[in-house]
């Protein structure tokens, strides 16, 4: 399917402006995972920084017909040492992004979330999408649809503010934060409706700061004001939604796939709440949704910087 991406241009010219930011490329010992960084680095957005065994990641390069000639590569002698080495990095300030290679997300984010030496802050973790569709007129986040499976209630509260973070770094200034359910009122046998209520309140009384949240919210009351004008629903997000809060991973990931294959959207994914965001791609993204991937996480590393 052909897509029209506007918006997710204008993102990878917004992050390119002030030039590259530094980005320790995770044991990329495959050759998509080394295309992910070249493709970065070629629309100006990365200085790629290739954490892993050296003498693997040359033979890669040399075999699939890669330049890595304008790359670094710091040795590290398998997955789990790159991880511990690339966290090193952002640690001591060399890195202010990661970028996963071809390790498991789970090896990397093992090493990320390690007490002591990991990159842990106060916030959970998270994992945003920012969806460019073609036929809406603003840029969706969804959150969260690929780290958190079942978040409970306070989990759902940090996905919710890294979401509204995430949204300031792209100029969104005040977002408008659907949290979605089943139904537009709570019911006890659905906790997502609950857990949307509550979290409604935390955004009143100053737990969740920085956007206006509402829910419950089913789908097509968020999306549609004429949806929720006809349900008799008024809400102060319906139709003009920025952020949606899933109620689970499945919803999310299902949500954010068939916008891709149904209605030919970008996603651009990123991992927040650490001290540094992590670009995690599929070998199933477009090169344009890598790239929108890796021009998110730079406006999220420079909004961090201004806040440290």
């Amino acid at each position: 399917m052909k897509t029209t991406a506007p918006r997710s241009h204008q993102l990878v010219e917004r992050a390119r402006a002030p030039g590259p930011v530094p980005t320790a490329v995770v044991y990329p010992c495959s050759a998509p995972a080394l295309v992910g960084a070249l493709e970065a680095a070629a629309a100006g957005l990365i200085l790629p920084l290739l954490v892993g065994p050296r003498e693997q990641i040359t033979r890669i390069a040399l075999e699939s017909q890669l330049d890595i000639s304008g790359c670094v590569i710091e040795h590290a002698t398998g997955a789990h040492a790159s991880a511990r080495r690339a966290t090193e990095m952002a640690r001591e300030g060399d890195a202010a992004m990661l970028m996963k290679g071809s390790l498991h997300t789970d090896e990397l984010m093992t090493v990320v979330i390690a007490r002591d030496t990991g990159l842990r802050t106060d916030r959970r973790l998270s994992h945003v999408f920012v969806m460019d569709v073609p036929a809406h007129n603003r840029l969706l986040l969804i959150s969260d649809a690929a780290i958190n499976i079942a978040p409970g209630l306070e989990a759902k509260r940090h996905i919710t503010q890294n979401a509204i973070e995430v949204a300031h770094a792209l100029g969104i200034e005040l977002p408008r934060v659907a949290v979605l359910s089943a139904v537009e009122t709570v019911n006890p046998a659905i906790p997502s409706s609950e857990h949307a209520a509550a979290l409604r309140d935390m955004a009143t009384d100053g737990r969740i700061t920085g956007a206006i949240v509402d829910g419950p919210l089913a789908f097509d009351n968020m999306f549609s004001a004429e949806a929720a004008l006809i349900k008799g629903i008024s809400s102060p997000v319906s139709g003009v939604t920025d952020i949606l809060v899933m109620p689970g991973l499945e919803a999310g990931n299902i949500l954010y796939k068939s916008l891709v294959y149904v209605s030919g959207a970008v996603a651009a994914g990123v991992v927040v709440g650490a001290r540094v965001p992590i670009i995690l791609t599929s070998r199933a993204d477009s090169a344009h949704s890598r790239i929108a991937s890796a021009a998110v996480a730079c406006l999220v590393a420079r909004a961090h910087s201004k806040r440290v």
